[in-house]
């Protein structure tokens, strides 16, 4: 863990050095949610907490899309201001477990729906999603993981379009 930590670290600082504009850190580590929790208590928390502040970031951006419940507690205290987690998990349960504070992305499912639905499909998942969510704070709405290849640009439209007149 300390190589790659170091390694990050230097890589983050080689950018940030070659790019001074660079206002933010995306890291992404799925890893973190296929250990328990001691081990992502002991293997996870410090050390993404070392990269998060190894540079004053405005955005400490975390991507994990695997099952983030057991790592989405410690979001805040790794230094995480902007989470893009699974959409198996709903944003509900993700926000009452990173708190408040955090900023989070998602959540439609990727493949299933933003690219094998069909427009109305994607309006309906986009309709029940934004609906079942108790505090629309803090989010920007997308898919839950990351946008999958081939994604027909109807289903974004549909999806961008739901979103404004929904929320």
């Amino acid at each position: 863990m300390r190589l790659i930590t170091d390694f990050t670290i230097k890589w983050i600082k080689h950018q940030k050095e070659k790019f001074p504009s660079i206002e933010g850190i995306l890291l992404l580590d799925d890893i973190v949610g296929f250990i328990a929790e001691p081990e992502v208590k002991t293997f996870a928390v410090p050390y993404i907490k070392e990269i998060f502040s190894s540079f004053e970031a405005e955005i400490r951006f975390f991507h994990n899309d695997a099952n983030g419940l057991v790592s989405t507690p410690y979001i805040k205290e790794m230094g995480v201001n902007l989470y893009n987690f699974s959409f198996e998990h709903s944003i509900n349960e993700i926000r009452e477990l990173a708190g408040e504070d955090i900023v989070l992305l998602g959540n439609l499912p990727p493949r299933d729906v933003l690219s094998a639905g069909s427009p109305e499909q994607v309006r309906e998942e986009t309709i029940k999603m934004a609906e079942s969510v108790s505090n629309k704070k803090r989010i920007i709405w997308s898919c839950g993981g990351g946008m999958p290849p081939d994604v027909p640009s109807k289903n974004i439209e549909v999806f961008i379009e739901t979103i404004k007149s929904t929320v």
